[in-house]
């Protein structure tokens, strides 16, 4: 089956190699792109080198990207997902990962820890009230740093060839422009993402836990359960 997968213009990913594993192929399709602030970047890591932060928490995979190589020195360091974990393990970053892939769940993860703690987010220009109220209400500190922005790309989705389609954020969703087709599987990454294909009127066939292998995973046992019956699949 070929999936095309929503993913920012910038961010290398393994995404083949993990489909393949699998049983599919996939394309990249960028319904956003990112503009990058290298100021904040540059801010991040000097505050880094200075010892500032108790944690990271780093809440996607493109910051560890971009700050990842320029880090000398860290503090207790934690990945949203096994795709942040990865990128950060090219630097020689040992991060621990969210037990689930959502960054409500940071605070319960850490638990007591995080009383007088202070919490370094490098991240989107996205705000997330949630878990800065949560971390402040379990008696830690937090700073941000929007190391970019996201940028809707504007640009028709090319899926025409797809199988299936995989959202990997709800603004991904619901920044994009592409066109439904009934034999098209719509795929969310994670509860977040579901929520959002369903106010905006295109429920998602297939629900992940939040990661891609979680989706993948929870697709075939789709196709299983539906024994492929009206799918066209390319191989």
């Amino acid at each position: 089956m070929l999936i095309a997968i929503t993913r920012l213009e910038e961010k290398s990913t393994d995404d083949g190699e993990r489909c393949e594993r699998f049983g599919h192929r996939c394309i990249a399709v960028s319904p956003l792109a990112a503009r990058i602030n290298q100021d904040e970047i540059s801010r991040f890591v000097r505050e880094a080198d200075r010892c500032t932060f108790d944690c990271i928490f780093f809440t996607s995979a493109l910051p560890a990207r971009l700050i990842g190589p320029h880090l000398s020195r860290w503090p207790r360091v934690i990945a949203i997902g096994p795709q942040t974990q990865r990128e950060l393990g090219k630097f020689g970053i040992d991060a621990e990962v969210l037990d689930s892939f959502y960054s409500h769940d940071f605070v319960p993860y850490v638990g007591d820890w995080i009383a007088g703690k202070i919490i370094g987010i490098p991240r989107a220009d996205v705000p997330n009230p949630g878990l800065i109220s949560s971390i402040e209400a379990a008696g830690g500190r937090v700073t941000e740093y929007r190391c970019y922005s996201l940028v809707p790309t504007r640009e028709p989705l090319q899926i025409k060839d797809a199988d299936a389609i995989l959202f990997t954020s709800a603004m991904s969703f619901k920044e994009a422009v592409w066109e439904d087709r009934p034999d098209l599987i719509k795929i969310a990454i994670g509860r977040v993402t579901a929520k959002e294909m369903e106010h905006g009127d295109h429920p998602p066939d297939v629900s992940g836990d939040g990661s891609l292998e979680g989706a993948l995973r929870t697709l075939n046992e789709f196709l299983e359960k539906n024994d492929s019956a009206g799918l066209n699949q390319r191989t």
